[in-house]
């Protein structure tokens, strides 16, 4: 198939162009949000083509994950669009943006986010994540923490910056991502290539998802795969992801900490954690899953738009 599909997300992205597909992503002089083109810091295959939106012919069915998206997509294309992100606003009453449609299908990348968001009549499904596995193995050789996150200077609460200083004050903390240069107190890694910053990451002891009200975190999943102890606020998708005995979650961040100081400590209970979350997430969020469920979704709605 011909897939259209704007660069919005580029770790799921990473997974979803892995499939037997031909992807084509706009691109534009400025390469702003609507016209990024390939990714620059991601693996993309060679089946990735980026062209002017204007040059884009013969597209099968397109992939939306944005509302102003739906207008540049050409006319009697099938639509999936794909919801990353909880609900926002009068929660768990806030409508979704394509409520009661009957054009498109919503696909939700968590089950979370299926049952808060209200989507009406539109017909929806969840399609979890999956992940190209990482080539970096977990060795936890450095008693430092590590973070992966997105603008959290300016996000602040949402991804949990204000509890930074307590993780900070049992071992240094490493944060990479985009938009993390400013923070104090700890070491930023400013969007570094993500092969770099999966080695980078496995080096430190354990890792922390710190987010209050997200969708499920794809570098929450990376870290799990490549071996590594976790600790997660209780919150969101995460309680599905992280069962008990791969990992220690809770709402009580002094519990957190507490399980912070105790792997820095012993190292052998955090290889425990993380050869137990490694193989829950290789079984649950593994590439070959993820893109047999795709596959499933794209040939219902193309064939049912014959």
């Amino acid at each position: 198939m011909n897939i259209l599909l704007w660069h919005v997300h580029g770790s799921w992205t990473t997974s979803f162009v892995q499939g037997k597909h031909r992807y084509l992503v706009p691109v534009n002089p400025a390469r702003d949000e609507w016209g990024r083109g390939r990714a620059r810091t991601f693996d993309w295959p060679d089946t990735v083509e980026e062209l002017p939106l204007d040059e884009i012919r013969d597209v099968d069915v397109a992939i939306a994950q944005r509302p102003g998206e739906l207008d540049l997509i050409p006319p009697h294309v099938p639509v999936i669009y794909v919801e990353h992100n909880t609900p926002k606003g009068d929660v768990p009453d806030t409508r979704h943006p394509l409520a009661d449609r009957d054009d498109l299908v919503i696909a939700h990348v968590t089950d979370f986010n299926d049952l808060f968001w209200d989507c009406g009549g539109t017909r929806t499904t969840v399609i979890e994540h999956g992940v190209v596995e990482p080539a970096a193995r977990w060795t936890g050789s450095l008693s430092r923490l590590a973070v992966v996150t997105n603008e959290p200077v300016r996000r602040g609460r949402v991804t949990g910056t204000d509890l930074f200083p307590r993780f900070a004050s049992v071992a240094p903390l490493d944060v990479f991502g985009m938009g993390v240069s400013g923070l104090a107190g700890v070491t930023a890694f400013e969007d570094p290539p993500q092969h770099v910053m999966h080695a980078e990451v496995a080096r430190r002891r354990a890792y922390l998802h710190l987010c209050r009200w997200t969708s499920l975190g794809l570098s929450l999943i990376e870290a799990m795969q490549m071996g590594m102890p976790v600790l997660a606020l209780a919150t969101t998708e995460a309680i599905a992801a992280v069962p008990p005995d791969a990992g220690i979650l809770s709402t009580r961040v002094d519990t957190l900490v507490e399980a912070a100081r105790r792997l820095i400590d012993e190292p052998g209970e955090a290889a425990h954690l993380g050869a137990r979350a490694r193989q829950v997430a290789l079984a649950r969020y593994g590439i070959d899953r993820f893109l047999a469920d795709w596959d499933r979704l794209l040939e219902e709605e193309t064939c049912a738009s014959r």
